[in-house]
């Protein structure tokens, strides 16, 4: 495709990334009443074929062992929930259920079981529906799993399991149209900063055009880092492989699965009428932006033998589907970077997800939407994200991270 040239020479915000959270940011801050400034999003490839945003699950859980996190995910819930109202009453807006068949966590030991129990008080005392359950009550309500050597588990019901996120995504880039937000398909190939290097003053495009900017939100996504060094900055952000595979069993179970963590790193879910698995790679190092090669090993030799003896009914299965996508894993603690550089206070990040990117971007980018209008957050404080923790090496440490 060829590549487009923005309208205009200068904007109040240039997004670099037109993703999910690219998206997320874009619509929420031409939602806001209070912003009347102009926005360019910049996306490398707008059939966001390889992105993150195209290979993901869709997953929403609250059991997370961190107040904040737990919090961005119940406004997701009620996000999603509310979908149409959210998005100002517009009929046009469809209905975006919650499959809430919940995530069952199984611990096969007694330290895990301790840990599950203190993140269930957690989540509770949040207003979570999380339940700790031993092994026999798993079996009441679950009886196709095999579970001689689980101690313990947690289960959610509640506002728990997944979501059509690319309908969010979908309605979010064309409500952002709508609301005079400027989508080009084009690069940002250079971040241009002021003599002091305190700010950015412009970006450059790969078709040659010199954008000035009031301020640059990063949403490149697994790309993440790529962007920040043209600033000048690091961050540690990287992609990671994470693969997914959809399959048939030939004696289909009778309720719903949940999305079950095993202890092995292997899940599995219900999936309309097939199911899903998904895993790390054994070895897991950073990846090409653009290797999405898939080994096909890990099905029969990792995979399979976990879903065989976890759920002896899916001895017999059949593969349908696989492919691998990216995380944009942040390796210093699995967790987002959000807000702006403590020096060059005009560049926002909003990056490193590590696979929590879907459920968390209604929460993302109303945060990141609020430090671009007022300079500080408004409703959730997501300052525990922030760069700073990086640039200092303190991480925030979240136990619940797959």
């Amino acid at each position: 495709m060829t590549q487009q040239a923005p309208i205009k020479q200068t904007y109040d915000v240039v997004i670099v990334g037109g993703a999910m959270l690219g998206s997320s940011v874009a619509w929420f801050t031409a939602n806001n009443p209070d912003f009347n400034g102009s926005i360019l999003v910049v996306e490398r490839d707008p059939t966001y074929e390889f992105t993150s945003t195209v290979h993901t699950n869709s997953c929403m859980r609250q059991q997370f062992s961190t107040k904040i996190n737990i919090q961005i995910s119940q406004f997701a819930a009620d996000f999603v929930k509310n979908f149409r109202k959210y998005m100002g009453g517009d009929e046009r807006v469809p209905d975006v259920p919650i499959q809430s068949y919940g995530y069952m966590y199984l611990a096969d030991n007694e330290p895990f079981a301790t840990t599950l129990k203190e993140l269930q008080k957690l989540q509770v005392s949040c207003g979570a529906g999380t339940k700790h359950m031993t092994a026999d009550e798993i079996k009441r309500d679950y009886p196709f799993y095999m579970l001689d050597d689980i101690v313990a588990g947690n289960h959610n019901l509640i506002d728990e399991g997944y979501f059509d996120g690319n309908t969010l995504f979908d309605w979010w880039k064309r409500s952002a149209k709508e609301k005079g937000v400027e989508f080009v398909h084009n690069e940002v190939v250079g971040i241009n900063l002021n003599d002091a290097g305190t700010g950015v003053d412009s970006v450059t495009l790969a078709s040659g055009e010199h954008v000035s900017c009031g301020q640059v939100v990063n949403a490149s996504g697994p790309r993440a880092a790529r962007t920040a060094a043209m600033a000048g900055i690091e961050i540690p952000v990287e992609p990671r492989k994470r693969y997914t595979f959809i399959f048939d069993a030939a004696k289909p179970l009778d309720r719903d699965l949940p999305l079950t963590i095993d202890p092995s790193g292997v899940h599995m879910r219900s999936e309309g009428s097939y199911y899903l698995a998904g895993c790390p790679p054994d070895v897991d190092p950073a990846v090409d932006y653009d290797d999405f090669v898939e080994d096909h090993s890990l099905w029969e030799n990792k995979v399979w033998p976990v879903l065989a003896s976890r759920i002896p009914q899916f001895e017999r299965v059949k593969l349908i589907n696989s492919w691998v996508g990216h995380y944009a894993f942040n390796h210093f603690d699995q967790n987002a970077i959000v807000g702006p550089h403590s020096k060059i206070t005009n560049f926002v990040f909003v990056n490193g997800f590590s696979g929590h990117g879907f459920q968390q971007s209604p929460a993302m980018g109303r945060g990141v939407s609020e430090i671009l209008t007022y300079g500080e957050y408004r409703t959730l404080d997501l300052s525990p994200f922030g760069y700073d923790r990086i640039e200092n090496q303190i991480p925030f440490v979240e136990k619940a991270v797959i």
